[in-house]
């Protein structure tokens, strides 16, 4: 196992830390929202002026390219694609109705990424290479908002990793054969998870 991964699997276990850094995290946007006098927008500094304005496909783009970065596969350990973090982020933003302005700030803050990339590099996020990458995302990190939003990030590459495969993610839930976990049965069938029991 990669000290990349170790520090994640060592982060992740405790699952009362996890909830206690999730709780935080909604405190400080609830937070910066009410100064950014409820705007989304208004969190970021960048308006966009070095680059063209991205639409929503090239937004998932951006967002893929930072899930691979933070959480690299390896021939020991999966990565991103193996426990399909985007595919889990875009189901989850799309069926839970408590995820609207998780959503938007996670989409809002691609554009701004991909404005930070052609403002210190010229170039695409995309494009860019691993140093690249890295640059633009401890960049992104120096704001309050940048660090917020790496956060949130963050979060869902957890919750991708270690949820239950019928949210999208951790596909035969390779996640928990990787950290030797054993879960929880039974498993929620298609119109029994969280968000869909929410609706009755």
């Amino acid at each position: 196992m990669s000290q990349h991964h170790r520090r994640l699997t060592e982060q992740t276990e405790p699952q009362a830390w996890l909830a206690e850094w999730h709780d935080q995290l909604l405190t400080r946007r609830r937070f910066l929202l009410q100064l950014a006098g409820g705007s989304v927008a208004a969190l970021f500094p960048w308006t966009g002026s070095a680059a063209p304005a991205l639409n929503e496909a090239a937004r998932w783009r951006v967002l893929d390219a930072v899930l691979r970065h933070l959480f690299p596969s390896e021939p020991d350990a999966p990565g991103a694609p193996e426990i399909k973090a985007l595919e889990y982020l875009k189901f989850i933003l799309a069926h839970d109705p408590g995820k609207t302005e998780d959503r938007r700030f996670i989409l809002r803050g691609a554009g701004w990424l991909e404005d930070m990339a052609q403002r210190l590099n010229r170039s695409s996020f995309l494009t860019l290479d691993e140093s690249g990458r890295e640059r633009v995302l401890r960049e992104i990190e120096k704001s309050e908002a940048g660090s917020n939003w790496l956060a949130m990030i963050l979060l869902y590459l957890i919750e991708a990793l270690l949820a239950d495969p019928a949210y999208g993610g951790n596909p035969d839930g390779v996640g928990w054969r990787w950290l030797a976990h054993i879960p929880g049965f039974p498993h929620p069938p298609p119109g029994k998870r969280y968000m869909e029991l929410q609706k009755r």
